[in-house]
């Protein structure tokens, strides 16, 4: 019964005001978006590899739109996320500011070298694509 309970909540949670923060546990998508309550939800300032994209690292190809898609999985695995919705994207999508507890999801993705920063919506990932790749860490391994 909580589970359907919860279900409930996160489904009106997503579906009242357009501007409303939504909240569950995500299914992500893939580097940069997640679902939550089948509302998808592509994540705030960063992009990140599709899922069928192919990098090159050292002359060796490697999926890294898969593996973006496992970090996110891996950021949000278990926890309740909280999206803040922030615009929307040409194809009707939501673009939300989304946090797993106290951590931005958008910045963790970023910093950990898995998506770069948008920089036509926001500076705020600009640092932390700067130290990723820096690092050579994520999609910056070959750079």
């Amino acid at each position: 019964m909580q589970h359907i309970v919860l279900f409930v909540l996160t489904v009106v949670l997503a579906t009242t005001d357009a501007r409303a923060d939504m909240a569950g546990k995500p299914l992500a998508i893939d580097g940069d978006t997640i679902e939550i309550a089948r509302q998808r939800i592509h994540l705030f300032g960063i992009e990140a590899p599709e899922i069928t994209e192919i990098c090159n690292a050292s002359g060796r190809q490697w999926p890294c739109g898969q593996d973006a898609a496992f970090a996110l999985a891996y950021e949000t695995g278990g926890h309740w996320v909280t999206c803040r919705e922030r615009g929307r994207l040409a194809n009707g999508e939501i673009v939300g500011q989304c946090f797993a507890g106290p951590h931005d999801l958008s910045a963790r993705m970023v910093s950990k070298g898995w998506a770069r920063a948008d920089r036509d919506r926001t500076s705020d990932y600009l640092e932390g694509e700067k130290a990723a790749r820096a690092a050579r860490i994520g999609i910056w391994r070959n750079n």
